[in-house]
């Protein structure tokens, strides 16, 4: 991970964009692991990836950021300039539009099951955006939109360090439907990080969808995550059907949900409570057999 702060960046704008050497740079309350955010003015927003493996996101957004604004129900953000290298940072970064809103992951005072129902039509909008010359998914969108089983050593692994502090026969049980099928028709957009940091919300719906450095075109199950992140009860159903997606994406995207809980346990970082909650509900949930 390379040091970022808001002296570097304001060294960085100064530099290569004198026209705004005059604007406050202030980092954002809740901050990406991928990228490192910076309101830039009121009006902007510098995004500066924080290892090497997400700069092709950099150049990815630039180029399909437009297209998928075009088609899409939400606000995306909407690229302004490519930074290059300067300063000791090593790697080219973004300018941004800054949308307005607060992220999901800190709203309140929501009508939850309206925000699953916006989450689902987005879904659904963005599996209908034209595919030509998208980039497949691969190792630049981290597999998201590949088949689950990309990750089948990760599981393994996390179940064996994870020993009897999980139910490994369970989770073993859902890895194990979630590899019996495949998506069946031509490969589509997915958005590849669903979070509720990655979903902003204005007047208590829907507004924007942000970072879209794991996009690619490929299975769609992956997006279905936040069915166990983020919702709750009947939530899911409400998402499940606004989605339009049959039981055996939900099949796989129920195992995409249990890696990442599982690596996240296995892993002992500061998410685990939320995660352990990830993966109750994963366990006792399929949303759609």
């Amino acid at each position: 991970m390379v040091e970022i702060d808001d002296t570097l960046v304001h060294t960085l704008v100064a530099a290569q964009f004198p026209r705004w050497a005059h604007l406050p740079v202030t980092a954002v309350d809740r901050q990406g692991w991928d990228n490192r955010t910076f309101r830039l003015g009121d009006d902007l927003l510098a995004r500066l990836p924080s290892a090497e493996g997400y700069v092709p996101g950099v150049a990815k957004e630039d180029r399909w950021l437009p297209h998928l604004a075009r088609h899409l129900p939400l606000s995306v953000p909407e690229p302004v300039a490519t930074g290059a290298p300067g300063a000791g940072y090593p790697y080219p970064w973004s300018v941004r539009r800054w949308l307005p809103g607060e992220t999901l992951a800190a709203a309140r005072d929501l009508d939850r099951a309206a925000v699953a129902r916006d989450l689902g039509g987005l879904l659904a909008a963005l599996r209908q955006v034209p595919t030509a010359g998208g980039p497949a998914a691969g190792r630049h969108s981290a597999f998201r939109g590949c088949h689950p089983s990309v990750y089948g050593d990760e599981v393994e692994h996390a179940l064996d360090v994870l020993g009897d502090r999980v139910d490994a026969a369970a989770c073993r049980a859902v890895w194990a439907r979630a590899l019996t099928t495949a998506w069946p028709g031509a490969p589509v957009w997915c958005h590849g990080d669903v979070s509720a940091g990655n979903l902003l919300v204005v007047d208590g719906r829907l507004a924007a969808v942000i970072d879209f450095g794991q996009c690619g075109v490929g299975d769609p199950a992956c997006d279905l995550v936040p069915a166990w992140t983020w919702c709750v009860g009947a939530e899911r159903a409400v998402l499940r059907d606004a989605t339009g997606l049959p039981a055996d994406a939900w099949r796989r995207a129920r195992g995409w949900a249990l890696w990442k809980a599982l690596v996240t346990l296995a892993s002992g970082s500061g998410a685990r409570e939320e995660q352990a909650r990830v993966l109750a509900a994963v366990l006792a949930d399929p949303v759609a057999e």
